[in-house]
């Protein structure tokens, strides 16, 4: 398995949607974002029976025997709500923020830099040690798992020195279970099921918005299966022993397609962007842009157009944001002719020569 080339598909599935163009805070499309594979809490998918999914399954195949080994890497990412405080009166020591009051504004300005509430992101894996699947035939796998809360609190500091506001960083609990096992359908054939379950407990009532559990949910997830003493099956295009097998497969929420280079079969991503077998990062791409079925060059120019005041906001809102400012300002002339002139997909036509 080409290790790099995996974690590079992996980590645009991770990040899709995370920021769009204009990539600032401010900007319409950025106000809702993570459309895809965002698992709610159980507890507020049933209270609110709106259809958020509390769960992700995925069913694929695998040819080899008993002695062939799983393992499952579950990942997603966590939601860090940061809020910006303004204190009532400058100090000099964090310890001292405690006993000043505060209040919880928009927007904060010190020293030409502007501090905005955000919800950032934590990478997060679950990882299950590699099981044989005679085992899973007959005793299933539920790994639980709990991230606990966390909190960190950051000084915003003038150009005196004094400490004139706060950033504060939380990470709520989040909690669920990873279920493997597995069903041998004929000889040297066996379906494999991955589940993930959300059962974190709500810290808010039942009353509770989409946008408030997503601090507690497992937003982006995706799942990572590998084999070795057998191989996977593809499901997009399998042999024809196996399409009745195929058509049994239910996927909920997710899709798993080889990942690796061509031919390769130990490795699955099963994620919730339809993505073809051995799917590839274009080589002349300069970094992720967050944006799906990126136009790499267009939307380098489009970074390039912004105001001075937009860069601002886009520097200043996310530090994966401003690397992606900092890169595309960065680019030399001659990547800008790579992103333009690839051409790819040509063919040979059959017919009269003209």
């Amino acid at each position: 398995m080409n290790q790099t080339l995996v974690d590079g598909i992996v980590r645009a599935v991770l990040y899709e949607g995370y920021m769009l163009y204009p990539y600032r805070p401010s900007a319409v499309k950025n106000q809702q974002r993570f459309n895809f594979g965002v698992v709610y809490p159980r507890a507020y998918s049933e209270s609110r029976n709106s259809g958020d999914a509390w769960t992700m399954q995925t069913e694929c195949l695998v040819a080899g025997s008993g002695k062939t080994e799983c393992q499952i890497r579950v990942r997603f990412l966590r939601m860090v709500d940061r809020s910006i405080a303004k204190l009532d009166e400058t100090c000099r020591d964090m310890a001292e923020t405690a006993f000043t009051k505060s209040v919880k504004v928009d927007r904060l300005e010190v020293n030409g830099q502007v501090f905005q509430p955000w919800q950032e992101a934590a990478e997060e894996t679950i990882e299950i040690a590699a099981i044989n699947i005679s085992t899973l035939l007959h005793h299933p796998v539920s790994w639980l798992f709990r991230l606990s809360s966390q909190q960190e609190i950051q000084p915003i500091v003038d150009e005196h020195g004094s400490i004139v506001g706060i950033v504060q960083l939380n990470k709520s609990s989040v909690s669920g279970v990873v279920e493997l096992r597995a069903a041998e359908l004929s000889s040297g054939v066996f379906k494999l099921v991955a589940r993930i379950s959300n059962e974190s407990s709500l810290r808010e009532s039942e009353n509770s918005t989409r946008e408030q559990v997503l601090s507690q949910s497992l937003v982006s997830a995706h799942t990572i299966l590998e084999v070795s003493g057998g191989e996977f099956v593809s499901l997009i295009d399998p042999p024809e022993e196996y399409l009745a097998f195929v058509r049994d497969c239910q996927n909920v929420g997710t899709w798993p397609v080889l990942v690796g280079q061509a031919g390769e079969r130990n490795t699955l991503l099963s994620s919730p962007i339809i993505l073809y077998d051995y799917p590839q990062i274009a080589p002349e791409s300069p970094g992720d842009l967050f944006d799906g079925a990126e136009i790499d060059e267009i939307l380098s120019l489009r970074i390039l157009t912004m105001t001075d005041e937009e860069k601002r906001e886009m520097r200043q809102s996310d530090a994966r944001a401003r690397m992606i400012l900092e890169r595309t300002e960065a680019l030399p002339p001659e990547h800008w002719t790579k992103l333009h002139g690839a051409l790819r997909g040509l063919r040979n036509v059959k017919g009269e020569q003209p």
